[in-house]
């Protein structure tokens, strides 16, 4: 059963995630209010002179974030502003309004896994600018739970993919290359756990099910995991295309080599699980791009 009927708050509306969440918010009846068009005008998440008189909210969904890792080399003050800041804010007006809930997306913070797959337990080891302002808006978020007894979720997605995503990732990076006949890439052999977009929007939606008040973290993944040169194999086979696949062998500096989801505590406590596959969901994004 997801969540249905509700007032419902949503920042970062026009993100990978935020559309599909608004759109599955609105399906299933959800009275839904876009920080950034409220009460008739432009909202910034950092704003708090226009974030403390908004209305009464039931759930707020926290999207909004610089999520692009090299853009937070580039500009860590800004990132930790609208990451860190405007996590603050969200929180502040959640306390103002008692919020029922307040959900947020974290990231993959484990860095270099100790074992697989990995549970919510596992040491964290941000190595970017933006893992590191995601592990801080996880430490607010437990310190408002802890100090003012609020219901606050937090999602550590691991590789979501799904239609609309940006072409720096990827499967769309190989989906756009398709048409030239050849595909070239980097390194095949990182392995990583994708789970696809609507998956993850119904786990956000799956929250109302949590009654206390405290910070729940949750992994979010496939709890399977796939090399890049396995996906595009894959997605070389579905299109039944003659392309070329080559790789230039080049492999990133401190390059994670495999990542797997334990899904052990959303099942349990949630009681949610992946819906689609791997060759599911990129049939999907085939069918929507050819």
């Amino acid at each position: 059963m997801l969540l249905k009927g509700e007032k419902v708050l949503v920042t970062g509306h026009k993100g990978f995630i935020g559309q599909e969440l608004v759109r599955t918010l609105e399906k299933y009846d959800n009275e839904v209010t876009i920080l950034e068009e409220a009460n008739g005008r432009r909202i910034d998440i950092r704003d708090w002179d226009k974030i403390k008189d908004l209305e009464d909210f039931q759930t707020i969904y926290h999207l909004a974030a610089v999520t692009f890792v090299p853009y937070s080399f580039q500009d860590p003050k800004k990132t930790y502003d609208v990451n860190v800041g405007g996590t603050l804010n969200i929180l502040e007006l959640g306390r103002l309004i008692d919020a029922k809930q307040i959900v947020t997306m974290s990231s993959y913070v484990y860095g270099h896994p100790q074992y697989l797959p990995i549970d919510e337990d596992h040491p964290t080891n941000p190595n970017n600018p933006y893992t590191h302002s995601k592990l801080i808006t996880e430490k607010l978020c437990e310190a408002y739970s802890q100090d003012f007894g609020m219901n606050c979720v937090v999602f550590r997605p691991f590789n979501i993919y799904g239609p609309g995503q940006n072409e720096n990732f990827l499967i769309p990076s190989i989906v756009n290359q398709l048409q030239s006949g050849k595909i070239e890439l980097k390194d095949p052999e990182p392995k990583r756990d994708f789970i696809y977009l609507s998956d993850v929007v119904n786990a956000l939606l799956m929250v109302h099910k949590l009654k206390t008040k405290q910070i729940h973290i949750f992994n979010i993944g496939s709890g399977e995991s796939y090399s890049v040169g396995q996906i595009a194999a894959k997605i070389v086979e579905l299109t039944g295309k003659s392309v070329k696949i080559s790789y230039t062998g080049e492999r990133r500096k401190n390059e994670i080599m495999n990542t797997i989801a334990d899904l052990t505590r959303v099942k349990k406590v949630l009681g949610w699980e992946p819906l689609v596959d791997i060759n599911q969901g990129l049939l999907k994004i085939l069918d929507k791009t050819y």
